[in-house]
């Protein structure tokens, strides 16, 4: 239920600040990296039990930079013409760098957590190694596509180069479904309820975007292919 929740408030949150992020981006990336600070800074602020109930399920299970990450993916689906898109897309960028700063905090705790075991030689279940070995991968990923997502990195780099590095977006997508896979579909398969529904959530929204997202490319082309053939 938690997964639904913040993903739906991510969303309103996405609509509803659309504007103060267009006119200040840099504002909300600094807050982003002040979220992450003050999360890895619980002990150290001596954090009440709310407060860091909050911190894990929004950050450390990187359940809001995961949910703003769907609404970037989400945005490539609807027409350019459309109201979402017209509304949205302006600060598709600006999205994906706040997702990128947010979800730093789940990638440091997690390999706190699961690098050190590692190389110390413990024993690790299988899906734990697999999903360690995907995060590195997406972290490289996330890496590249979250620093040239700033536009001054964007504005140095040939508009093809640029364009063809922003295509790792799609990989990117893929292993994020592939990771929370390999981390959620143990506690599934032996009846964990909250699992279960962050499977089936995550299933439709990852499942429907492979399919909807080549649609739309395909619709794109052939919009665009429409007044050549007029004019010839």
């Amino acid at each position: 239920m938690n997964t639904i929740i913040i993903l739906a408030v991510t969303i309103a949150a996405c609509f509803a600040l659309r504007n103060p992020i267009k006119k200040a981006p840099m504002a909300f990336y600094v807050l982003s990296v002040l979220v992450i600070v003050a999360f890895l800074m619980l002990d150290q602020l001596g954090a009440s039990r709310a407060v860091r109930l909050a911190f894990f399920w929004t950050i450390q299970k990187c359940l809001v930079p995961l949910a703003l990450f769907i609404v970037v993916m989400y945005i490539g689906v609807f027409s350019r013409s459309s109201k979402v898109s017209l509304w949205l897309r302006p600060i598709r960028a600006e999205l994906s760098i706040i997702a990128w700063i947010l979800s730093l905090g789940h990638v440091v705790r997690y390999l706190q957590s699961y690098l050190q075991p590692l190389f110390s030689g413990v024993s690790l279940k299988v899906n734990i190694i697999m999903g360690i070995i995907v995060a590195i991968i997406l972290l490289v990923l996330l890496i590249l596509l979250g620093v040239t997502s700033f536009r001054f990195v964007k504005k140095r780099m040939s508009t093809d180069a640029w364009k063809n590095l922003q295509k790792l977006a799609y990989p990117f997508f893929a292993l994020t479904y592939v990771h929370l896979l390999f981390l959620l579909m143990p506690s599934a398969m032996h009846g964990g309820k909250a699992a279960t529904l962050s499977v089936a959530v995550y299933s439709v929204i990852f499942i429907a975007y492979f399919i909807l997202r080549p649609l739309r490319a395909i619709q794109d082309r052939k919009a665009a292919s429409e007044p050549a053939a007029v004019e010839g």
